[in-house]
């Protein structure tokens, strides 16, 4: 998306693939894409997916809402977070975590 467009439609716009690292992939063969949509003052606003897996990661200071799919986020401190459309998620940079992915999440995020 452009700067001089104003719309996407975020449940069918494209997404751009891109591999995860191996190391990070704990079961299944999840697969992750990504389109970042705009900028407003140093934050990025992009709409991510990814298909059912599970995959460690190490996360940035980000909020996001969920649009599709179902899974669970593990933070290392035991926390449990459940995911489904319309969860509002706020992650801290530096977090631990294992995304259980049982049906493609896609969300919007802010980072």
């Amino acid at each position: 998306m452009t700067d001089s467009m104003r719309q996407v439609d975020v449940g069918t716009v494209a997404l751009e693939a891109y591999d995860l690292e191996a190391d990070d992939v704990l079961g299944g063969t999840p697969k992750t894409a990504e389109l970042t949509v705009t900028a407003l003052g140093g934050v990025e606003v992009g709409i991510w997916e990814i298909t059912p897996g599970t995959v460690k990661d190490v996360e940035k200071d980000e909020a996001f809402v969920v649009l599709t799919g179902e899974g669970t986020i593990t933070f290392a401190s035991g926390e449990v977070v459940e995911l489904s459309p319309g969860s509002l998620v706020r992650l801290h940079a530096g977090e631990e975590t294992v995304w259980e992915v049982r049906s493609t999440i896609r969300k919007v995020y802010v980072v």
